[in-house]
């Protein structure tokens, strides 16, 4: 395969599935069309993201909870680094969670969403998208359970009531000499099962291929990019990879741009334990993770790696 996987999820999955799976095997991420996310849902919620991060700093920072590892809520610029990376990344981000109804036994691993009162209809709209997103990794989820070979709801129990994180992200212009080509999010791999990104098709994201060179990703205007994280990579025992990848800032006129974008971090639930799928053990490709661990202490190791716990 010489190029990313392009597919649309109004066709039957069993057509798609194994185009979008090789394409996860060699390169870790694909571009999915015809999501079932509305343009009119992404343009509002666009909108409502620029007009947050446009609020005066002292508002925006009422919304940060200390001690809660960035999880819900606002993180200020320059907070995050990349795991092993010497600088923190040039953005800043809100944090939309899962709302548990009262007594749900995995509250406890979710904190209630905070809303800011600044922008009117921002949690209806971002509640919509989140139902969005949920919606659609799902069924991509489904299409890579055909692919593995197993049950098409295979991951719908698994994750059920997922920690799955939405956020805003805004990276602020860049000025000056250096603008071009400046590392906006250090290379770095996804925690969490998939990713869904909206708003890539701004220059600047790149993967890291199995040859060591920065591919572009490039996808049409309103497709979903989704890669592969470290949770699927561990549970299919790397058949399906985790990718380094990482945002620089365009050339030209772009190159002074802010620039906003939205991915969906879709998690298993908390009490899941990934433990390697028999399916992807074979004597080419020996167990590399016979300990099982909860999705929840995975999480939690690598949250201290980058700094939001």
């Amino acid at each position: 395969m010489t190029e990313i996987a392009s597919v649309s999820l109004s066709r039957p999955l069993s057509e798609i599935a194994d185009e979008l799976g090789r394409s996860y095997a060699e390169f870790g991420f694909g571009i999915v069309r015809d999501h079932g996310i509305s343009a009119e849902l992404i343009a509002r919620a666009e909108q409502m993201s620029k007009a947050f991060f446009a609020l005066p700093e002292d508002v925006k920072r009422k919304y940060k909870l200390e001690g809660g590892g960035g999880a819900r809520g606002y993180t200020p610029f320059g907070t995050e680094k990349a795991k092993d990376a010497a600088v923190h990344d040039l953005k800043e981000f809100w944090h939309v969670g899962r709302d548990l109804p009262p007594g749900d036994p995995l509250a406890e691993f979710m904190a209630p969403n905070i809303w800011p009162s600044e922008i009117p209809g921002f949690r209806e709209t971002f509640e919509q998208l989140y139902a969005a997103f949920d919606k659609a990794g799902g069924t991509v989820l489904r299409a890579i359970a055909l692919h593995l070979g197993l049950a098409e709801d295979f991951f719908e129990s698994t994750v059920e009531n997922g920690n799955s994180v939405m956020r805003l992200l805004h990276y602020p212009p860049i000025e000056g000499v250096g603008a071009q080509g400046a590392i906006r999010a250090a290379a770095h791999g996804d925690i969490n099962t998939i990713t869904l990104l909206l708003g890539a098709e701004e220059a600047g994201l790149e993967l890291l291929t199995k040859q060591g060179e920065w591919l572009a990703v490039d996808p049409p205007e309103g497709a979903l990019v989704v890669n592969i994280g470290d949770m699927l990579d561990r549970l299919t025992n790397g058949k399906l990879r985790s990718t380094t990848h990482r945002v620089v800032n365009p050339q030209g006129d772009a190159a002074h741009r802010a620039r906003y974008s939205m991915p969906f971090f879709l998690h298993f639930r908390p009490d899941y334990v990934i433990e390697t799928l028999p399916s992807c053990i074979d004597p080419d490709s020996p167990d590399k993770h016979p300990a099982a661990i909860s999705s929840h202490e995975f999480l939690l190791q690598r949250l201290r790696e980058i700094n939001l716990a």
